[in-house]
């Protein structure tokens, strides 16, 4: 078998794009690169090979290829057609739990995305991390790295290793309403009506899912958003109770130092020192 000659690859500091439409596309490092590779199949038809065999990629695959996998891809033969996008990327540190993706072979990863609203958005914002990598905008890198990382965050939900697609939709769905009104006083007859549930099957599933009750999951999130509010504002601490769901000051103050060790008003000063 002749030498296969290794495909450039060019020297970045945190991504480099690409749109690849009727064009030949084939690339061979023996060694892979340094940093990740993501590759999405928007039409036709490519392989990628790996040591034992290869995979073929289809509409709407997503391959993920970890630094020192093997590069071995191209549009699959019968078809001659292969359009992608593409990027080369170095992770921020908490990516990581992000690409842990079903892998094909060692250090070959694939999603394959059905049809459907979930699918389009990646893809949208797929084209939005090569049209923000290319312009001329100011800081136009950390644009794209900030799509990169929802394209990342939405292909999570469609994981099946992830934590985030094994929330069962009612839960994900009641665990949503409580964000979106979080200084409400809701019930679990409320909650179970939104999500679809009988009382007990949701008190069960949630606990099962989530590792607390609803009604601790809220009083976490209004005191999170308390925390957020006294570091970067300056309001009344009774404002802050009220606005998070806490309409007794006193009781707001002694569940806020039994999280944190510290009431609001000494948690605001040790911000200010």
């Amino acid at each position: 078998m002749p030498q296969r000659v290794e495909t450039p690859h060019p020297n970045f500091v945190h991504l480099v794009t690409g749109h690849f439409e009727h064009h030949h596309v084939a690339a061979w490092r023996e060694r892979g690169t340094a940093d990740w590779l993501l590759i999405y199949t928007v039409a036709g038809r490519a392989r990628c090979g790996y040591e034992g065999g290869e995979i073929l990629a289809l509409p709407g695959d997503i391959l993920l290829l970890r630094p020192g996998t093997r590069h071995d891809y191209g549009e699959e033969t019968t078809v001659r057609r292969w359009e992608l996008l593409w990027t080369h990327f170095h992770p921020k540190p908490d990516w990581l739990d992000l690409l842990l993706w079903p892998e094909e072979a060692p250090g070959l990863m694939r999603l394959s995305l059905p049809p459907g609203e979930a699918r389009d958005r990646i893809l949208a914002r797929f084209f939005d991390v090569h049209r923000l990598a290319s312009s001329a905008f100011p800081r136009h890198t950390r644009f794209a790295m900030n799509a990169l990382e929802e394209v990342l965050l939405l292909c999570d939900a469609l994981n099946p290793r992830s934590q985030t697609a094994r929330l069962d939709a009612r839960i994900e769905r009641t665990l949503h309403y409580l964000n979106r009104h979080l200084a409400e006083s809701l019930s679990l007859a409320d909650l179970a009506q939104v999500s679809g549930l009988s009382v007990s099957r949701l008190s069960h599933l949630f606990h099962r899912q989530v590792g607390i009750t609803p009604q601790q999951y809220q009083e976490a999130q209004r005191l999170s958003r308390a925390k957020q509010l006294l570091e970067l504002t300056r309001r009344p601490i009774q404002s802050i109770a009220e606005e998070v769901g806490f309409e007794n000051p006193f009781y707001f103050s002694l569940r806020f130092k039994r999280q944190t060790g510290l009431s609001p008003r000494a948690y605001r000063k040790r911000l200010e020192e």
